[in-house]
């Protein structure tokens, strides 16, 4: 599967209150529906793992997105 960023993305992914607060400029919503739409086109399995060493910023929450 590919994975595709736009240029200048910035994502946050926050757990607070017992809930994900994913935050994102222009560029990171771009990445994340590009994102989406290639999990969606694949196989039961296929995940994309988030976190602040290849794709969040610093101190966000890791983050997991899988295709049941």
């Amino acid at each position: 599967m590919k994975v595709e960023w736009v240029d200048g993305f910035e994502i946050t992914a926050v757990a607070e209150n017992g809930g994900i607060v994913i935050s994102a400029n222009r560029e990171g919503m771009l990445s994340l529906a590009k994102q989406l739409t290639a999990l969606a086109d694949g196989a039961p399995g296929d995940h994309i793992h988030y976190d602040e060493h290849n794709s969040l910023e610093k101190g966000s929450a890791d983050m997991i997105i899988e295709r049941v």
